[in-house]
């Protein structure tokens, strides 16, 4: 299918604790080959999903891939009815675990071990049009593919921490002051917040600004008032800070899908 014959991508962004990426349809062709700092969990049904590892590689169809954390590669979703591309940071558990396993080589996942979640998806996002669904379906498929079990802050002191960013998603934050919040010394905050959360403070915060500017794009804002209201300094920090995670801008996520049709896109409250 050529570009001209391919059919628009429409699309909705998900997010969770570590966790973000697209549900959606149609696509202009082959993106450019690129890397980015996340590991990528890409799903293509029922079929037509192709996958280039490395910039000259061979292309392979497959009905799911993972692409280890800094590695070249691109993807062609076009002849998919649906697909699902997923970035797991590497710190977070499931990232752990998916990083010593890959040890940075391209893994195809068989079809069989996502033909349900599959349709579980296709289901929850054209059918239900519920986000809810869509986040239940794609966090049991990431915890099932990397053989994770599913966690959250417990610990009252990160969870007072884990607000007080909220509050403060625009601004800067630093370890002692969010440790004074949990009423411990910041040797002691910053390892605790690691074994509750599976994510540094600084990676943590940043992903809290990041999804704070999808959730603002989508509502209708423009990248630049998106960027400021999220304490970046222009959207030229915010489109380097999303390629340098993402391997893709900001504008990117300027999409509406079923789940944006339905009632608009609701604040993402990840722990």
């Amino acid at each position: 299918m050529d570009k001209a014959s391919a059919k628009p991508y429409r699309g909705d962004f998900v997010a969770w604790s570590g966790i973000c990426g697209f549900i959606g349809a149609g696509g202009g062709g082959a993106i450019s080959p690129h890397a980015h700092y996340a590991i990528q969990l890409v799903l293509g049904a029922p079929s037509g999903l192709r996958v280039q590892f490395g910039r000259r590689g061979d292309w392979v169809h497959c009905a799911a891939a993972l692409v280890p954390s800094r590695a070249t590669h691109t993807v062609d979703l076009t002849e998919c009815d649906t697909s699902v591309v997923l970035f797991i940071e590497p710190e977070t558990p499931e990232g752990r675990a998916l990083t010593a396993r890959l040890q940075g080589r391209l893994e195809l996942v068989d079809g069989e071990a996502v033909a349900c979640a599959a349709k579980r998806l296709d289901q929850a996002w054209r059918v239900d049009r519920s986000r809810e669904a869509v986040h239940a379906v794609c966090a049991q498929l990431v915890q099932d593919i990397s053989q994770t079990a599913p966690r959250s802050p417990s610990d009252p002191r990160v969870l007072a921490a884990v607000e007080y960013i909220r509050q403060r998603v625009d601004q800067s934050v630093s370890l002692p002051e969010v440790a004074r919040v949990a009423k411990l010394s910041p040797d002691r905050f910053r390892h605790l917040f690691v074994e509750e959360t599976g994510m540094p403070l600084r990676t943590y915060v940043l992903w809290r600004r990041l999804l704070h500017v999808w959730t603002l794009l989508s509502a209708g804002q423009t990248l630049s008032s998106a960027a400021h209201a999220a304490g970046f300094a222009d959207s030229a920090h915010l489109s380097r800070t999303a390629r340098t995670m993402f391997g893709l801008p900001p504008s990117a996520l300027q999409m509406k899908g079923p789940l944006s049709e339905k009632g608009g896109t609701r604040s993402c409250r990840t722990s």
